[in-house]
């Protein structure tokens, strides 16, 4: 059937019995329909065919894996982004090796999220954004696109200032935060327009970020040639020795940094808008065999990204776990002889610190290489941080509006506070705004896994792909658990401001939150199977999707 917006004058093609549309083989919604004609046909984000070819019988082919890269390369860019990377240089600090397997266990739980929300828009044809606004009410899926907007805010700011940080340390000083943004922001929207010139090259510039930072930060890694042995019992024993409560907030902001609620947003539309595009033979959502075959190329895809993002996230921690000691930078007579503690002690370090580390000790081209690699990844995570914001608000609010005022509108909803922020905030003071920035977003988190959870498990929407049993009960177990360490990294961060002002303002809004999160669950634990809560909720476990009247108020 055809679900289009939600206009009380809709058309639904397909058979009706009271009230009840009978949804086809394997998604019972589809794309949505804008409401009025257009004039001009609507350009998508991609619109370069792509060519599968057939394998036969093979039950894996090189060729089709090609076809279906892309979509996890330029998820996996989030986990690359300068938010991540100055977790890195904290964790290697503050626990060296000893946290290193928290980060494996984040990336492997990063993936089976990911898992879901690539299933999503395979699937149905839509992505997470399309299907909350047509599964939760007017108000809550309000209130739900405002929260995601502020992950996205959040996330963004970190990416542009991280681009800002890099131009000011290959500048010498000379450009400053402020110029630095505003080149970042430039930059980004000429670079958005590149998939015009075809999907494979918007890929393959992304791709040669990606080896940016990979050349980079391995060299670094390689210069430092850390122990290999205490490397691999650091990434496989689950032990931290020694360990107090600072290497204990570390491990939670690891988590907190890897996985990000608008990647999973970003997952499943770049998914259904590659996947839409895919041609020879056509691709048929009615068709089990090959809607199965795509969830798993896109899973052996997004495999290898996070795989070569957690290999990059493990070369910073690792070439800064015992270098970080002032003694041999000041003897050297370093201009940044300002930045070091004069008692000896352990730097607290961050992106730009972190430059100034690597060239007091090993030299200029250690710095211009780790700067290299930081504007790499601020540029191409400033890049997919754009598309996580327009799928977003064309899912939630089905706006239909040209490419270049979705990108406008987009950028300036960000441009404002990473601005102000570039402005009265100085280049070497920016770990307070980073750690506030990272609370932000962990409190966006159960706003992404949460929806994710719930779509997936309703046969009404996934039919015979909908979660069994044990993904049900893992995939909740698991986003309890993320949600709760997340929680505890805010709790932490507030209890650290020392106001009773502030823990009065915290403690109304905590009461808000929950109770919205609280909302979410609701639907999710009823989508899941939990029958006895089942009083007035608009998800339905069932083969059917019940069509419900809208009042006049509703959009």
């Amino acid at each position: 059937c055809d679900i289009g917006p939600r206009h009380s004058n809709r058309q639904i093609d397909a058979s009706q019995e009271n009230g009840i549309i009978q949804p086809t083989q394997y998604s019972s919604i589809s794309p949505p329909a804008s409401p009025v004609e257009q004039d001009e046909p609507f350009s998508t984000y991609f619109e370069e065919k792509v060519h599968i070819p057939e394998n036969g019988n093979q039950v894996f082919s090189f060729r089709k894996l090609w076809a279906f890269t892309g979509p996890g390369f330029l998820m996996s860019i989030a986990y690359l982004d300068p938010g991540n990377i100055e977790s890195d240089l904290q964790s290697g600090a503050k626990a060296g090796f000893k946290l290193l397997w928290v980060l494996l266990v984040a990336t492997i739980i990063g993936l089976l999220l990911q898992r879901l929300a690539a299933r999503l828009g395979v699937v149905t044809g839509m992505h997470l954004a399309e299907v909350c606004n047509r599964q939760y009410p007017t108000v809550p899926r309000i209130i739900l696109w405002l929260m995601v907007e502020l992950a996205i805010i959040g996330s963004d700011m970190q990416e542009v200032i991280g681009c800002a940080i890099a131009l000011n340390l290959l500048s010498v000083g000379r450009i400053p935060l402020w110029a630095g943004v505003l080149i970042t922001i430039t930059d980004t929207f000429v670079f958005l327009f590149l998939d015009k010139y075809g999907l494979r090259k918007l890929e393959a510039f992304f791709g040669f970020l990606i080896t940016v930072m990979a050349v980079s930060f391995g060299y670094e890694y390689v210069l430092v040639k850390p122990d290999q042995g205490e490397l691999l019992k650091g990434m496989f024993v689950p032990y931290c020795a020694d360990c107090g409560p600072v290497q204990l907030e570390q491990a939670v902001g690891i988590v907190g940094a890897v996985i990000m609620p608008h990647n999973i947003y970003l997952h499943s539309a770049l998914v259904k808008s590659i996947y839409s595009l895919l041609l020879v033979p056509e691709v048929d959502r009615k068709n089990k065999k090959e809607v199965k075959e795509a969830n798993k190329y896109f899973f052996i895809e997004s495999s290898i990204a996070l795989f070569v993002s957690f290999l990059i996230n493990s070369f910073i921690i690792c070439f800064f776990w015992s270098w970080l000691q002032n003694t041999e930078c000041n003897a050297t007579g370093s201009p940044h002889t300002d930045l070091f503690p004069l008692n000896n002690g352990t730097l607290e370090v961050d992106i730009y610190k972190g430059g100034v580390v690597l060239g007091c000790f090993f030299g200029p081209a250690a710095l211009y290489i780790w700067a290299i690699g930081i504007l790499a990844a601020g540029q191409s995570s400033t890049m997919t941080g754009t598309y996580s914001g327009q799928f977003v608000m064309e899912g939630f609010l089905n706006l239909r509006w040209s490419r270049f005022a979705r990108v406008l509108l987009t950028r300036s909803i960000a441009i404002t506070p990473t601005l102000l922020v570039a402005i009265f905030q100085d280049v070497q003071h920016l770990t307070g705004m980073n750690d506030f920035l990272n609370v932000l977003q962990s409190m966006q988190l159960p706003f992404a896994l949460i929806p994710i959870l719930t779509f997936t498990s309703l046969t009404s929407i996934m039919n015979d792909f909908a979660n069994g049993l044990v993904w049900k009960i893992s995939g909740g177990i698991v986003i309890l658990v993320v949600c709760a360490i997340n929680m505890y990294f805010v709790v932490v961060y507030v209890t650290a401001l020392n106001s009773i002002p502030l823990y009065v303002l915290a403690a109304f809004l905590s009461v808000a939150y929950l109770c919205f999160v609280g909302y979410l669950a609701w639907h999710c634990l009823v989508a899941l199977g939990v029958s006895c809560l089942d009083f007035g909720s608009r998800v339905r476990n069932t083969p059917a999707m019940l069509v419900e009247e809208q009042s006049e108020c509703d959009p």
